[in-house]
């Protein structure tokens, strides 16, 4: 692996950490409007509302039920829908505990940690929960991508942050 200085490791870390950062804001907020995003999807792949869910198969029956079920709930019981703003709310309050991440890397080098417990806790969760509530097995393979491919800009922060400690520690002694 190539050397670096001890400004280049820092760019590197603050950019994957502002990275890392932005992809938890933008996955938060898209929990927030979940009935107008799921009707765009529907609209997309030609998935008509006013069909049954049956008349489709595949994914398009699987996005088809996931859209008449928040579409009905939303209407029937639309405070149910407020477990999904405070997913939303998780996901920004996370992102916030990078700030001192981006901020003190070598101090705050837990949160890199915490990062990939998190993302490593994705993938029983998905598996486990998904099937008690009936999430098709490949949906079920998409929602722990999210954690195999969020372990992937954590790891590299622990390298580069590793790295950075062990230059701050040699030039301190």
């Amino acid at each position: 692996m190539e050397e670096y200085s001890e400004k280049q490791l820092l760019v590197r870390i603050r950019l994957l950490v502002v990275f890392f950062i932005i992809a938890l804001v933008v996955s938060g907020i898209t929990a927030f409007p979940l009935v107008t995003e799921l009707n765009i999807l529907s609209s997309w792949l030609g998935i008509d509302g006013s069909l049954p869910p049956d008349t489709y198969w595949g994914l398009k029956h699987w996005i088809a039920i996931v859209n008449e079920g928040l579409t009905n709930t939303n209407k029937q019981y639309p405070f149910i829908l407020y477990g999904t703003d405070w997913l939303a709310f998780s996901h920004i309050v996370i992102a916030v505990a990078f700030i001192g991440l981006y901020r003190e890397p070598v101090r705050n080098k837990w949160i890199i940690y915490f990062g990939m417990i998190a993302c490593a806790g994705i993938i029983p969760l998905a598996l486990i929960c998904g099937a008690i509530r009936g999430i098709p097995f490949y949906w079920r393979l998409i929602d722990c991508a999210f954690g195999v491919f969020g372990i992937i800009p954590l790891y590299l922060l622990h390298v580069y942050v590793t790295k950075l400690s062990a230059m701050k520690y040699s030039s301190d002694h």
